[in-house]
């Protein structure tokens, strides 16, 4: 299994587990996430509930999260106005870049601008996320909500993320 964490940050943000696409000549990741429960495991052993058990009814405990956001411990974030988040963008650009390799760079900026313009056309839509760190320096991880779905898709900055073997 392979896991994906933060250049920057170290945290771990990603697995193989998932589904991954890459997109805008690889810049992203784009990653379906699913909304799952999450809580203490109901073993059903075959026995009739007691009557306490019946009359205690929904268990609070059980909660509804995203599968990535719970398994990789996201933080989210309050969302960012334009100048703000351009600021973060370049900002972030401009340290990821100089850790990648010398080709990799170049395609990067030939890349990134195109990559830059669908986050900015998606803005109002975004969900912002950072690793448990909660490091606003290093990578920042967006959802988005495609039409009609009722399921997230994550967007990773690519480049950002190193790979660690299990």
């Amino acid at each position: 299994m392979l896991l994906f964490s933060d250049l920057i940050s170290n945290d771990e943000l990603l697995s193989d587990s998932f589904d991954m696409e890459e997109t805008h000549n690889g810049i992203f990741y784009k990653v379906p996430g699913k909304w799952v429960t999450s809580g203490p495991v109901d073993v059903d052993i075959g026995a009739n509930p007691s009557a306490e058990e019946a009359e205690e009814g929904v268990d609070d405990s059980v909660q509804k999260v995203v599968d990535i956001v719970d398994t990789f411990r996201l933080q989210e974030q309050p969302p960012f106005p334009k100048k703000d988040f351009l600021g973060w963008l370049k900002g972030y650009i401009a340290k990821l870049t100089p850790l990648l390799s010398e080709k990799r760079q170049e395609e990067f900026k030939k890349d990134v601008p195109d990559a830059a313009k669908f986050l900015l056309g998606k803005l109002k839509d975004l969900q912002f996320f950072t690793g448990e760190s909660m490091n606003l320096d290093a990578a920042l991880v967006f959802a988005y909500y495609e039409d009609g779905a009722t399921d997230p898709i994550f967007i990773y900055f690519k480049d950002g993320l190193k790979e660690v073997k299990c």
